[in-house]
């Protein structure tokens, strides 16, 4: 009985996301450009739906599962270094979004290679920022696909396997709808993972006896020479260095601005009006569940004492299975679902871009047409998340590793070729390609080494490197063709 209540709003939520995804499969069989409604949604998001997408694709199982078991341990010094990711949305949009809409647009570009390569006209950067894309991706996906489902087996009781198939089937299937059912049914995960936070907050707030009683308890625990506790300082007492907690600033805050699956919404807005909005709601809707999320785990540590027997990310679960009522424990556990299956479909669908639209560009010298595929891209998506869910089944700790990087793994790889591609006219292929060798060389090598200089997080070097290969590059190859400039700088070719 206790697993039916708990099943029930999530086979209630896992059915309208199909539903969701139906009804944007049959506008995309009527549409008139397969290509820019499987990809992009004809360029034809609203604000709010724009902000939506962007704060669900960026918010994953960790934000849920990892960041509130982190800052269960580090308390206060933890919400501070998430405290950057309020500014994602706002920083996207407003810097990337009007320019690469406007681009795309001129240029008929689907995707983010596809502009890298009407920028560079060079197949080798294209080629290599492709497999970049395919493989952390798919990595990235293996990892949601588990984390998403060690949660449901601990609050369930059910087989990881089962949940797995449940609910990474549904993902898939309504993902091959299109670019348009993987942005509505992130609009929907969104309100459901604000809805589980709040629910989250009610539980934790009314067992700890209210937020006057949970801040009480807070300051007798780890308390130092000073009388004051670790758990409410900026910096969990000197657990977290100055350096680790500015090296957050570009982790997750001013290099997001080079995660792919971030800057493709940039291109599928359908006005300057709902771009502005979009940067508004997507600031607010980013800052209250990141910085909520992680605030709530803090506070957990007044209801949950000692740290459960499976670790940090054992928090929430056990929040979640002793604490709840199972009818709402079913209800907030499609919090981290839906965050889960949020990026994994946006994931996906950039996976599938970049075999259909860029790998294939690349050999074949010119683009997939319609009819072939419209039957190819449904297909390579069911593929691609097909061999990402055998991989779940059985995760290797390699695809663990490659998961834990891939984040700023992106960054460092796209972070220069496209901001300076996109506001430098004098950047050139010879820049671009270094940057990117560089960049996300000295990152995986320093990750592999698991080299730490100074306290730094290993993206702050990624992210230096790539910025001197680039420039070096840049000035000591030819400047890019004239039209190239007329296309990109038309103020300066003219």
């Amino acid at each position: 009985m206790h697993a039916l209540l708990v099943l029930l709003p999530v086979a209630l939520f896992l059915a309208l996301l199909l539903y969701v995804g139906y009804r944007a499969n049959r506008r995309l069989s009527a549409s008139a450009s397969f290509q820019s409604e499987y990809f992009l949604g004809s360029r034809s998001l609203g604000g709010v739906v724009l902000a939506m997408t962007l704060v669900a694709t960026y918010g994953s199982v960790s934000t849920y599962v990892s960041g509130p078991g982190l800052a269960w341990g580090y308390g206060m010094g933890w919400v501070v270094f998430a405290a950057p990711q309020i500014i994602t949305g706002f920083l996207i949009l407003g810097v990337l979004g009007k320019k690469m809409a406007v681009l795309s647009r001129r240029t008929d570009s689907l995707t983010v290679i596809d502009l890298v390569s009407r920028r560079y006209d060079c197949r080798a950067l294209s080629i290599l920022l492709s497999l970049v894309l395919l493989v952390f991706f798919s990595a990235t996906t293996v990892g949601q696909f588990v984390g998403g489902a060690q949660i449901f087996a601990a609050i369930t009781g059910l087989d990881y396997k089962v949940g797995l198939i449940m609910f990474a089937a549904v993902t898939v299937l309504y993902t091959a709808g299109g670019y348009r059912a993987v942005v509505l049914t992130d609009a929907v995960c969104a309100v459901l993972m604000l809805t589980g936070m709040f629910l989250l907050g009610y539980v934790i707030l009314h067992d700890g006896g209210g937020l006057s009683a949970v801040m009480a308890k807070l300051q007798t625990i780890d308390v130092q020479e000073d009388g004051r506790s670790a758990l409410l300082t900026y910096n969990a007492g000197g657990a977290l260095p100055l350096s680790l907690l500015f090296s957050a600033w570009l982790l997750v805050g001013f290099c997001t601005v080079g995660l792919p699956q971030s800057m493709v919404r940039c291109m599928s807005y359908k006005s300057t009006q709902s771009l502005h909005q979009a940067m508004l709601v997507a600031t607010i809707i980013c800052g209250a569940l990141m910085i909520g999320l992680t605030l709530l785990g803090v506070f957990a540590r007044a209801v949950i004492p000692e740290l459960p027997k499976g670790g940090s990310d054992a928090l929430i679960p056990e929040l979640i299975v002793g604490h709840m009522h199972p009818l709402l424990a079913g209800i907030t556990i499609i919090g981290p679902l839906a965050a889960t299956m949020s990026t994994v479909s946006s994931l996906l669908i950039a996976a599938c871009s970049a075999v259909m639209r860029d790998l294939y560009l690349q050999a074949a010298g010119h683009p997939c047409p319609d009819a072939v595929s419209q039957k190819l891209s449904k297909l390579m998506t069911v593929l691609i998340g097909a061999v990402c869910i055998i991989l779940a089944l059985y995760p290797l700790d390699v695809v663990a590793w490659i998961n834990l990087f891939a984040f700023g793994g992106l960054e460092s790889a796209f972070l220069w070729p496209l901001v300076l591609g996109l506001f430098m006219p004098r950047m050139n292929k010879q820049g671009a390609l270094l940057g990117v060798i560089c960049g996300l060389g000295v990152y995986t090598l320093m990750g592999i080494f698991k080299l730490n200089l100074w306290g730094w997080h290993n993206i702050a070097w990624g992210c230096a490197a790539g910025f001197i290969a680039s420039m070096i590059g840049m000035y000591l190859g030819p400047r890019p063709s004239r039209a190239v400039a007329e296309v990109f700088f038309p103020h300066k070719a003219a």
